[in-house]
């Protein structure tokens, strides 16, 4: 077997995790919205209502699991944005897996996380159906009130035994804390900094950047503000971004271009899975096996499409370069 295609359940759920922990949330709205949205919230009650969420799908759930929250600090930069423009909203994020069950019963939970949701007026985000038939069903919702999106996800345990790990996320809108004017404001968020020079994570994010250029085989575009390197701290570490953007393009052909990225990522033993976005603006997050590294690829509501790359481990030993 190939180490770099055996990726365990617990890979998917760093991946989103190491996403929220660093500010940097793998949220489905990065390619629709337009501009940033005025939600009037502070921090915490908007932990306090994504938890809220989190337990109006575990509270019924039978056999009843055990919660267990994942991640550090919740708060993050916002990211869901599309106008490369200095941002001071913040969005939380809140992870919990669900333990304390045989594995078999993973599927299971996710479809009462999604009924669960769906009762309480809770939308789905994405025109397909969950496929059932397979071991490894997600769900992707939304609260219609409040802009609150959420995922249920089974992580793959034993595939040979259709045995998976549940975990549930919601992430809050973008929201100005106290104190803020405007949402965009002169100054990017106090947790991004420029990264030194000789940093082994940023080598890595470009060094990764570089390659998905490659596969993508679309010009890129200048850098626009907001884009570049920059290392996020937060409380369960720090990470470093490299975001960058293509030219901007057909439909068809940003399409193609996502599609050569997906490729790309497969055959280098990344795990791969689609975020829900309309069908004219595909989009995908994809998880390293080695370093952990995690990518978004999105067609953005402008045409181009967005590269994101994030890299832990800024202080930590570095790894070989991917």
């Amino acid at each position: 077997m190939n180490p770099r295609k055996a990726i365990p359940a617990a890979a998917l759920l760093t991946m989103t995790i190491m996403v929220a922990a660093c500010g940097a949330q793998g949220d489905e709205r990065t390619t629709g919205e337009k501009a940033p949205k005025q939600v009037t919230m502070n921090e915490q009650q908007a932990i306090d209502r994504a938890e809220e969420i989190i337990h109006q799908a575990v509270d019924g759930m039978s056999p009843q699991p055990k919660p267990e929250r994942m991640g550090g600090a919740p708060v993050g930069a916002c990211t869901a944005r599309d106008d490369h423009g200095p941002d001071d909203r913040v969005q939380v994020t809140v992870v919990y897996k669900l333990t304390g069950v045989p594995g078999t019963e993973a599927q299971n939970l996710v479809r009462q996380a999604r009924d669960a949701w769906l009762k309480q007026g809770h939308k789905h985000n994405s025109s397909g159906e969950v496929d059932w038939a397979g071991p490894f069903p997600a769900v992707y919702m939304r609260t219609e009130s409040d802009d609150f999106w959420m995922d249920a996800v089974t992580g793959v345990l034993d595939r040979a035994k259709g045995e998976g790990l549940a975990s549930l996320k919601v992430t809050s809108p973008c929201f100005l804390p106290p104190g803020k004017a405007s949402a965009a404001g002169s100054a990017a968020p106090a947790a991004f900094e420029a990264p030194p020079a000789d940093d082994p994570a940023a080598r890595r994010a470009l060094g990764h950047s570089s390659r998905i250029y490659d596969a993508l085989e679309v010009s890129a575009a200048p850098t626009q503000p907001g884009e570049g390197l920059s290392t996020v701290r937060g409380g369960a570490g720090a990470c470093v971004h490299h975001t960058w953007s293509t030219v901007p393009l057909t439909r068809e052909e940003g399409a193609r271009a996502v599609a050569r990225a997906q490729a790309y990522f497969r055959s280098e033993g990344w795990r791969v899975r689609p975020i829900p976005a309309p069908q004219d603006a595909p989009a995908l997050a994809a998880g390293h096996p080695v370093d952990h590294t995690v990518a978004q690829v999105a067609v953005s509501a402008t045409g181009t499409v967005r590269v994101a790359v994030t890299v832990p481990g800024v202080h930590g030993p570095a790894s070989e370069d991917a």
